[in-house]
C-alpha cells in the first residue's frame, strides 16, 4: 500500500497541485450556486447514473455497461440544456464583476425591514410594486436602462415612485446594498416557466421570475389587483407572504443575523 502511494506522489508537481485546487475550486462553486434549486436533483441523478456505470465496467455487466457508456456519450449537450439557467448566472457574474471588481454593496437588516414594511404598506392599498435586491451578481446594467436615483431608501420615497401615475410607477426598482440604484427599469421574462400559463398577463410577476432566473438577485412582487405579496429568488416564486415571512426569507437569503 505504501508503494502504491508513493508511486501515485512520484512526479507530482507544485502546478499539479494547482491544478488540482482550481478544479475543487470550480466544482464547489458550481454546488453552492445551484444548491436548493432544481439543478441539484440533477445533479445527483447524473452523479448517480455516473456511479452506475463505473459498477457495471468492475462487474463486467456488458450491456448494461454498453447503455450507460452510449448515454454518458451526449452527457455535455444534457449539461448544457439542463444547467442553462446556472450557466447563465455564472457568466454573468463573471462579466458584471470580473476578477478585479469590487462586490456590490451588501444588503443590511435596516434595509430588508425597511422594504419589507413598504411593502405590507403598499399591498394594503393594491399598489403595484417591483423591486429588486442585489446580491452578488451586479444589476447594474438593467439599472442603467432605468431612471438612475442613487438615493436613500425610506419608505415614503418607495411608496411616491410606485404610487400609481407618477412618471417613475411603472418597471422595476433596483436596491444596491442600502440604496435606491434606479427605478423604471425594465426586467427580462422568461422565455420558458411553468409558471406562464398561470401569470399571463401579470408582468411584475413575469418580470421577477426573469430576473430571479438571470441573476441571484431576490424580487419582491406588489400585486395591484390582489393586495398581495409575494417573492421571486432563482426562478421559484413564493406567494402570499406577510411582513414577517418576507423579512425572514430575505434575511436568511442574504444570509444576515
Amino acid at each position: 500500500m505504501l508503494d502504491l502511494i508513493k508511486s501515485a506522489f512520484r512526479g507530482f508537481t507544485l502546478l499539479d497541485a494547482v491544478d488540482i485546487l482550481l478544479v475543487s475550486l470550480i466544482i464547489y462553486q458550481f454546488i453552492k450556486l445551484i444548491k436548493g434549486s432544481r439543478a441539484y436533483q440533477m445533479t445527483i441523478g447524473l452523479l448517480t447514473v455516473a456511479g452506475v456505470y463505473m459498477a457495471s465496467y468492475y462487474l463486467k455487466l456488458n450491456t448494461l455497461n454498453w447503455l450507460l457508456k452510449e448515454f454518458l456519450t451526449y452527457v455535455i449537450i444534457a449539461v448544457i440544456v439542463l444547467y442553462q439557467g446556472e450557466l447563465r448566472k455564472v457568466l454573468a457574474e463573471i462579466g458584471s464583476r470580473g476578477f478585479l471588481k469590487t462586490k456590490p454593496a451588501k444588503t443590511s437588516v435596516e434595509t430588508i425591514r425597511t422594504v419589507s414594511l413598504t411593502a405590507k404598506y403598499l399591498a394594503s392599498r393594491k399598489i403595484g410594486a417591483l423591486i429588486a435586491l442585489e446580491k452578488e451578481i451586479s444589476l447594474k446594467n438593467y439599472a442603467e436602462m432605468g431612471v438612475m436615483l442613487d438615493a436613500v431608501i425610506s419608505r415614503d420615497l418607495i411608496v411616491t415612485i410606485f404610487y400609481p401615475n407618477t412618471p417613475l410607477h411603472d418597471g422595476g426598482m433596483i436596491i444596491s446594498g442600502n440604496r435606491i440604484l434606479a427605478a423604471a427599469c425594465l426586467f427580462p421574462h422568461p422565455q420558458e416557466h411553468p409558471f406562464l400559463e398561470k401569470f399571463g398577463t401579470k408582468t411584475r410577476h413575469l418580470a421577477a421570475l426573469g430576473l430571479s432566473m438571470e441573476t441571484d438577485s431576490a424580487v419582491i412582487v406588489v400585486s395591484e389587483e390582489k393586495g398581495t405579496i409575494s417573492l421571486a429568488i432563482g426562478g421559484n416564486l413564493y406567494s402570499n407572504l406577510d411582513r414577517e415571512a418576507l423579512e425572514k426569507r430575505l434575511v436568511e437569503y442574504f444570509e444576515l443575523k
